[in-house]
């Protein structure tokens, strides 16, 4: 039995670990790669989680020139620019050896000339271009990485769970009405059939005993868009356990036979995929996402809107962000009406906000009470992902 509380949220889940049976369609060179992760090739892994760490510190290329002169001139900014571990596995120098010998000319040296060797093996091992931009296979190598650390991270806490469709849901269609009882939806409440019980009791008004409320029942396939804010803010650590949530969320709802869309975005929208069961396609897209500038929450919706397709099924969006829109003449107040026209559209819509402001809270209870979904607030990064699967289970 697993039972914790994060933030307001608390879960409960009781599961056995599960033997899964999702994975990746491989191809030659993803199967070469794949095989080297599993059996744990150190070279190869350092590779890839050199390339994850660039790409989430929104690093596109590498210039050896330019990253020695950033770290002897001014280390602690060239850490917030790099990452520590980026620059350990450059450079193969812990950080805080580094910091003590950075101002040594001996030193200097050998760091120039470690960091100008580890970027030539990247170019001939075809992770990079030789104008030094990652490649497509160094793409895949760090979603190769991304993939495998998030799966040995849940599988063996039993976090999975288990798809059971035809179980309430605040989601689905009504059903049959149930006597109403504490923690219903007020919105749920079936006034025509409470009304002509309390007049076939003799009430001439409602008491809390002649209420009913429907029950909803999740039905059929669902699909699910996993909007993953990648603002300047998101960098570094943030957006690799997004990520990683939305590994986790593709992978589950994909072997469950459930359909995953993703969209990426900042001040505008970065990346998008429609509601698919390609999980590799989703793996690469979510591993590329880079963190930059603004925040523009509004454009997200109406994208959503456009990917769902328009079918009586269930849709449900997933928005994760760290901050509030920062984009338009009134970003909040034009971002809540997109809400209700994506509502309107039948599309719920969940809100995960980590580590937001009072201000940030207030408005995304907004979303999240207009979207019919449900808010989760993220103190603890490693956490997100069993948020995000949490979210989809109540869907289901």
């Amino acid at each position: 039995m697993i039972h914790f509380s994060i933030g307001e949220t608390e879960i409960k889940e009781a599961s056995e670990a599960e033997e899964l049976t999702g994975g990746l369609k491989r191809q030659s060179e993803e199967d070469k790669l794949m095989n080297s992760v599993l059996e744990n090739d150190k070279e190869i892994v350092d590779d890839g989680r050199l390339i994850k760490d660039a790409i989430n510190q929104g690093i596109g290329s590498f210039t050896p020139n330019l990253l020695f002169e950033q770290i002897v001139k001014n280390y602690s900014i060239a850490e917030q620019i790099y990452g520590e571990s980026l620059i350990k596995l450059l450079s193969g120098y812990n950080p805080g050896y580094i910091k003590r010998n950075i101002n040594i000319p001996e030193f200097q040296r050998e760091l120039r000339k470690r960091i100008e060797e580890k970027i030539e093996q990247l170019k001939d091992k075809g992770l990079l271009e030789k104008d030094g931009f990652i490649t497509g296979r160094g793409i895949e190598l760090a979603s190769l990485i991304l993939y495998t650390e998030e799966l040995d991270n849940i599988i063996p806490k039993g976090i999975f769970g288990e798809k059971t469709h035809k179980k309430p849901s605040h989601y689905g269609d009504k059903e049959d009405a149930k006597q109403y009882k504490k923690g219903d939806r007020y919105r749920d409440i079936a006034i025509k059939k409470s009304a002509k019980l309390a007049i076939r009791r003799g009430h001439k008004e409602l008491i809390k005993k002649d209420l009913k409320s429907f029950e909803r029942q999740s039905k059929g396939q669902c699909y699910i868009i996993y909007a993953l804010d990648a603002s300047g803010s998101m960098k570094g650590k943030k957006i690799e356990q997004c990520k990683k949530a939305g590994i986790a969320l593709a992978f589950k709802a994909i072997d469950e036979k459930d359909k995953v869309g993703l969209i990426v975005f900042g001040s505008d929208i970065k990346q998008s995929i429609e509601p698919t069961t390609d999980f590799p396609l989703l793996l690469k897209e979510i591993t590329s996402a880079r963190a930059s500038k603004e925040t523009d929450i509004k454009a997200t919706l109406r994208k959503a809107v456009e990917l769902f397709p328009n079918e009586k099924i269930t849709k449900h969006l997933i928005l994760l962000t760290d901050a509030l829109p920062t984009v338009g003449e009134n970003p909040e107040e034009e971002t809540l009406e997109e809400v209700s026209a994506a509502r309107a559209n039948g599309i719920t819509i969940s809100v995960i906000g980590i580590g937001l402001d009072e201000k940030g809270k207030n408005l995304a209870e907004k979303i999240a009470a207009l979207g019919e979904g449900r808010l989760y607030i993220i103190k603890d990064l490693e956490n997100v992902d069993k948020i995000v699967l949490e979210d989809y289970y109540s869907v289901i």
